[in-house]
């Protein structure tokens, strides 16, 4: 099997103002993490290759190396100032773009979200662009010759379906623990492997696909929310706590 992995190199602070991805401020998205381990346990499974795919700037390469270094084969970094301030379809077109250069494959992997915009879109979006069969929220996927029985768990409800491949999925973050590298593999996915970096020109993209120019929708603002919360102590025995409490709840109408 080829698998193609997409990851992205997330911003681990709030940010305030425009956002600046340094690699001291970015971290591989938590949500991308249990979709590597999946990969590299079907490729354990079936034999074959992972190959991990982001858009970002450079800063984006370590995250790609820490992929790497878990067990991934191949790691390719779409780099380019045309790419900068894309919404999630103009990612998708960057991304279906990269993976269709990438061909060959049997299985595109996403997570659910990401830690940093949370929109849960770009894999299924991605997926509609190649023209793949999908599936979200994955739990369990079983492969017999070119087909995949896949399992998912929503609202209380196992749902199984099956998908001739090649096919796409979003992975739900309960799937599988992610491992931990060995210390000499990343040091070797640090100083020896190599990510390949592509622009929008070697997939045939023009500017005005991709990036702001390409998005359909704008972030007009990001910024923290201030929560306003008040505490209050209750002082005394057990049962004079206790009783202060279920008045307190009274009179606030919460208990009748």
């Amino acid at each position: 099997m080829h698998i193609v992995v997409c990851i992205k190199s997330v911003v681990v602070e709030a940010p305030k103002g425009k956002i600046i991805r340094t690699p001291d401020k970015c971290a591989l998205n938590p949500f991308d993490r249990p979709v590597l381990e999946i990969a590299l346990q079907l490729k354990a499974a079936q034999g074959g290759s992972v190959t991990v795919l982001s858009m970002g700037p450079p800063s984006a390469e370590a995250s790609l190396r820490e992929a790497m270094a878990a067990g991934a084969d191949r790691a390719l970094l779409l780099c380019d100032p045309a790419l900068a301030g894309a919404d999630t379809l103009a990612t998708a077109t960057a991304l279906c773009a990269g993976i269709g250069s990438l061909a060959p494959f049997d299985l595109v992997l996403f997570g659910t979200r990401t830690s940093d915009s949370d929109t849960g879109q770009v894999g299924p979006q991605t997926a509609v662009l190649l023209d793949l069969p999908m599936v979200s929220g994955a739990r369990q996927i079983e492969v017999e010759a070119n087909t995949l029985t896949v399992s998912r768990d929503l609202d209380g409800i196992l749902e199984t379906y099956a998908l001739d491949m090649p096919a796409a999925l979003t992975i739900h973050p309960s799937a599988s623990t992610p491992r931990d590298p060995e210390l000499g593999k990343i040091v070797e996915a640090f100083d020896e492997k190599t990510v390949e970096s592509i622009t929008i020109g070697q997939l045939g993209l023009e500017p005005a696909q991709v990036g702001d120019a390409g998005s359909p929708t704008r972030v007009l603002s990001m910024k923290t929310v201030t929560r306003k919360r008040t505490c209050q102590w209750i002082e005394g025995t057990s049962d004079a706590q206790a009783d202060a409490l279920v008045k307190k709840l009274v009179e606030a109408g919460k208990i009748g």
